[in-house]
């Protein structure tokens, strides 16, 4: 069985044995209450799925008042495995990483709003377990639709898709002045151990994208920081090493001086602060065409700033397929402590007042 390796060049081919299914959250008495409660400090499970298969698409909608995407937790198990490949809060794993509606159309993720819609293959082999968790003290709810292939055997050399979270108050750090290629004195970060990390992974597998999401009333331009793979264990300086975030996110010149925003298929910058570079502000960048392969580990970081120079709340998804993983993915913190920080309007960091806050 092919699972393609384009949109349409083999959208034709007849295929033996393979299942159209779907869970979804209808209303299974014929009225029109389409949506599933997710009652406050319970797990529902939306998908139990056997045998082999793959997850071709998944459409998600609910509410954005009171933070209700970063209340919701998204799980996914493989192959009854017993700690999650997919652990993340609903809204960030649709790319939604300031608990807001939002527009943008990507090859991977498209949301309208608060229509949330996910295409990425995720394959299994004995199956599949999808939850979504309420850890907050307010009822939710979700409409949902999971719609996958019933395999008749399992696919060989197909690794398991893996998604996770991370969330940082990133300080600048101490200055480490040196003098760089022109002779020039400058802040040097020549080791990347103080960067914002987005994803530290043992196994075999390919890395394939990520959303990253900043928010700060620290004026002036924060996309100075180069990104950085380190692949199998190698020391700085790692083999992929780039020139900013911007460049990174396939952007340059400031997103051209943050005119307006804007998503492809493969990058985008989609959520605008403010001209001085306060406020909120996401992008994303997605390794369809050159995923970022390795054998035994990868760790990738970015720099938050020149040399970490600037601080703020920075949050990040990171996605990609592996084999072998033993160890589980980074905890979820509690709903308190991932209510989205809100420049120019409800001043808030978890555990800490307005004063405590160093911006």
């Amino acid at each position: 069985m092919d699972m393609g390796l384009s949109t349409l060049a083999g959208l034709g081919a007849l295929r033996n044995g393979i299942k159209s299914k779907r869970f979804s959250s209808y209303d299974k008495t014929g009225g029109n209450a389409d949506y599933w409660m997710i009652p406050a400090g319970q797990t529902v499970t939306l998908g139990d799925l056997k045998g082999a298969g793959c997850i071709k698409h998944i459409w998600m909608t609910t509410w954005q008042d009171k933070n209700n995407l970063r209340r919701q937790v998204l799980r996914m198990y493989w192959d009854g495995e017993k700690t999650p490949s997919v652990l993340c809060p609903l809204g960030d794993f649709f790319g939604l990483g300031h608990g807001k509606a939002v527009y943008f159309n990507s090859l991977p993720f498209q949301v309208s709003y608060l229509a949330m819609n996910c295409w990425f293959p995720m394959p299994y082999s004995k199956g599949a377990v999808i939850t979504v968790t309420n850890d907050s003290k307010e009822d939710s709810f979700l409409y949902f639709y999971i719609d996958y292939q019933e395999w008749p055997e399992p696919q060989n050399n197909l690794a398991r898709f893996h998604t996770c979270w991370h969330r940082k108050l990133v300080m600048k750090k101490e200055e480490a002045i040196g003098l760089n290629a022109k002779g020039q004195s400058e802040r040097l970060n020549t080791t990347g151990k103080e960067n914002y990390l987005i994803l530290d992974t043992k196994g075999k597998g390919h890395y394939v994208g990520c959303f990253l999401h900043i928010d700060t009333n620290e004026t002036g331009w924060w996309g100075e920081g180069d990104d950085m793979f380190f692949i199998d264990g190698e020391s700085w300086p790692p083999s992929l090493h780039g020139t900013g975030t911007e460049d990174y996110f396939c952007g340059a010149w400031n997103y051209n001086r943050l005119r307006e925003p804007y998503s492809t298929l493969y990058h985008g910058y989609y959520f605008k602060g403010n001209a001085d570079y306060t406020g909120k502000h996401s992008q994303y960048r997605f390794h369809i065409e050159d995923p970022v392969y390795f054998e035994k580990s990868l760790l990738f970081s970015i720099e938050h700033g020149h040399a970490n120079d600037k601080q703020g709340d920075w949050t990040s998804t990171a996605y990609w397929y592996q084999i072998d993983r033993e160890e589980p993915l980074p905890d979820i913190p509690s709903f308190e402590e991932r209510l989205p920080y809100a420049f120019g309007g409800i001043e808030r960091w978890p555990g800490k007042s307005r004063k405590e806050l160093p911006f």
